[in-house]
């Protein structure tokens, strides 16, 4: 009975915990990035990648590789949620956390959006295999995390509005010609010049012209 045991162990290593045996055949779409001073990666990346696909019994549905400088530039991950969208992959494996998501909100917000469409997500360096209950744990972690980010950054925002105020510099959005409207048809009527007008209130001539060009009509 111990040698049987021993057998089945043998025959299903885990991977994370997981068994490399699944009930369904799982389609994967894996994703690689690197910036664009680091390009020679992506092969490395890549066979990682397949050689974990390979050990969990996945099939390659798609493999997107990306190249980019900056944390905004993440376009053709895009093709990877269209094919989640489209119930075309069932997991999307990645390198590296910071490969796939921008910040913690945009992670949050991709790893949300993948396990309302019944994706998987499994980030390599990181061991994070968000279709396990451990994984789902960290995930909530991740949500924290993001909204501490972002409480963060509203935090500096109210700070950078309170030192303008301070400064003596103006807020809001910037006064357009409508709101000067009735100013201008006044000093219009004083035999003030367009040219003249336009200078006094700091708006172009060409909102000057429209303005009296409207009161005509």
């Amino acid at each position: 009975m111990a040698a049987k045991r021993a057998s089945d162990k043998a025959k299903a290593p885990r991977v994370f915990g997981q068994s490399r045996r699944s009930a369904k055949m799982f389609r994967a779409g894996l994703y690689a990035r690197v910036s664009t001073d680091d390009q020679q990666t992506i092969p490395s990346q890549i066979r990682a990648l397949l050689e974990y696909a390979a050990r969990r019994g996945w099939t390659i549905a798609l493999q997107v590789k990306e190249v980019g400088s900056g944390a905004s530039q993440r376009q053709l991950r895009e093709k990877l949620l269209d094919a989640a969208r489209r119930r075309e992959i069932d997991v999307v494996l990645v390198w590296r956390l910071d490969r796939w998501g921008r910040s913690v909100a945009d992670l949050l917000a991709t790893l949300q959006e993948l396990d309302h469409l019944g994706v998987g997500f499994v980030s390599l360096t990181e061991a994070l295999d968000l279709t396990t209950p451990a994984g789902r744990a960290m995930a909530a972690l991740l949500a924290v995390f993001a909204e501490f980010e972002r409480e963060i950054l509203r935090e500096r925002v109210r700070a950078g509005l309170a030192h303008a105020r301070r400064n003596g510099q103006k807020l809001g959005r910037p006064i357009t010609a409508a709101t000067k409207a009735g100013e201008v048809r006044a000093l219009r009527r004083a035999g003030i010049s367009k040219a003249e007008i336009a200078r006094r209130l700091k708006i172009g001539r060409t909102s000057v012209r429209r303005i009296m060009t409207a009161k005509e009509r």
